[in-house]
């Protein structure tokens, strides 16, 4: 095998196929490696370093690893009203991401609430056949096939009922 000393790699190659860590730009591997994965580690297990009643109420936002001006800090985004409850429970939640990590991944929680209204609009019941809008209609009555356009008309349905 030879090596190439002018390919854009900060180290040299071997001729032939790269590994996909290799390809990568050297800060994106940072990210990936320091950042990336604690935080999406956390959003996967979130329900289990919580309980289940705080996982209702909230979720991490964000992940910032240390640095020589700072520690490392997870903030979290609780509903309104339930902030007192994540409030005492700071101190549990970074002891079991600390054993979960196997490391010193979290020194510090930041708090942010926000309201969760969740407004229902009524809305009247149509009884035409299809609900998709104007401009859908138009492309599906352009379809030739039949069979297609009664499987388009009847997942536009399915959609409008979610």
């Amino acid at each position: 095998m030879q090596f190439k000393k002018y390919t854009k790699q900060r180290n040299g190659s071997i001729q032939g196929l790269r590994s996909f860590k290799d390809t990568l730009p050297k800060n994106i591997k940072k990210f990936i490696s320091k950042r990336g994965q604690i935080y999406s580690e956390t959003l996967n297990n979130w329900k289990h370093i919580v309980g289940e009643n705080l996982f209702k109420v909230c979720y991490p936002k964000s992940y910032k690893n240390s640095n020589k001006f700072g520690v490392s800090t997870l903030t979290i985004m609780v509903r309104r009203g339930n902030e007192v409850d994540l409030e005492y429970s700071k101190k549990e939640i970074i002891t079991r991401m600390n054993t979960f990590f196997e490391d010193q991944v979290v020194e510090k929680i930041k708090l942010t609430s926000f309201n969760d209204e969740r407004k229902i609009i009524v809305e009247k019941n149509d009884l035409n056949l299809n609900v998709t809008n104007n401009k859908f209609k138009d492309k599906i009555s352009n379809v030739k096939n039949e069979k297609i356009k009664k499987s388009l008309l009847e997942l536009t349905k399915v959609f409008k009922e979610k």
